[in-house]
């Protein structure tokens, strides 16, 4: 199965709500990817810019090209035991 964003909520502290298309749900912090300060992560250091995230093709994107793909983070998340499942 393949697996793709359904929504995306941009919070505070460089966090975002995910929901996934096979009904999980989870918070994901891009510190990680900010730490790297690259020229591609690094405008997600600016909450005016993290908040500008979108959904492009199932992947979560910002305008600057950079994007993560739904099943990368999905498995990330997973492994860590963030996945929430929705009720039904």
């Amino acid at each position: 199965m393949i697996i793709k964003l359904i929504q995306i909520e941009p919070g505070g502290d460089a966090t975002v709500r995910l929901s996934f298309s096979d009904g999980t749900t989870a918070r994901w912090s891009a510190a990680d990817y900010i730490a790297r300060d690259t020229v591609m992560t690094r405008p997600l250091a600016d909450p005016a810019f993290f908040a500008r995230a979108f959904i492009e093709s199932g992947a979560l994107a910002w305008p600057n090209g950079f994007e993560l793909s739904a099943d990368a983070l999905h498995r990330r998340l997973d492994a860590a035991g963030a996945l929430a499942h929705s009720a039904a």
